[in-house]
């Protein structure tokens, strides 16, 4: 696959009927491996479908990532899934996205750190086990926070003010808890750094 260069925004792909990927910088067809090999290299890319110019390129990753899932180690474990799968459909639906991506956006930033920590073997436990247990408390935080006690979405509202106000006030300590962990994972974070 010839090198491309994303100077003026983001490479365009087409998708066409029979499936192959057409790169237009380059003026080539591409297989989903030269597309996964774009993502690792920084390579911003569009996919659009040739006939109707919709952007495919969230299906077109979600098939790159179903591929490497298929035909290497497995990166998502199956409770990750199965809670991701959970999320469709309730209200912690539209909150996913800027939670995933903020928390993927936080490892990268420490990814430094945590590579310098897996090699000189700092502090007692996995700083990785660490950051997943912090995590997963904070999910807990917001899933408590914005769905029912109950644990179902059902749309139903609580019985009266009252215990509205109660709920309200329960998900205001959530969120505080919320962000008193994410500053305490970053507190640890930084002093891994030191």
């Amino acid at each position: 696959m010839a090198k491309v260069k994303s100077g003026d925004g983001p490479v365009i792909i087409k998708k066409y009927a029979n499936r192959r990927l057409y790169n237009t910088s380059c003026s080539s067809y591409i297989t989903l491996d030269d597309l996964a090999r774009m993502t690792r290299e920084g390579v911003d890319f569009q996919v659009v479908d040739a006939k109707s110019g919709d952007d495919i390129t969230h299906s077109i990753l979600t098939q790159i990532i179903m591929e490497e899932e298929a035909n290497g180690e497995h990166m998502l474990p199956v409770s990750f899934l199965r809670q991701l799968i959970s999320m469709y459909g309730n209200s912690m639906q539209a909150m996913m996205p800027h939670y995933l991506e903020a928390s993927m956006a936080n490892f990268r930033r420490n990814q430094a750190k945590f590579q310098s920590a897996f090699q000189t073997g700092v502090g007692t436990g996995n700083p990785l086990s660490r950051m997943a247990e912090t995590n997963m408390a904070m999910m807990r935080a917001a899933t408590e926070a914005f769905m029912p006690r109950g644990g179902h979405d059902d749309g139903a509202v609580g019985g009266g003010d009252g215990d509205q106000s109660g709920k309200n006030a329960s998900a205001q300590d959530d969120l505080k808890a919320l962000r008193e962990q994410m500053a305490a994972m970053q507190k640890r974070l930084d002093d891994m750094d030191s």
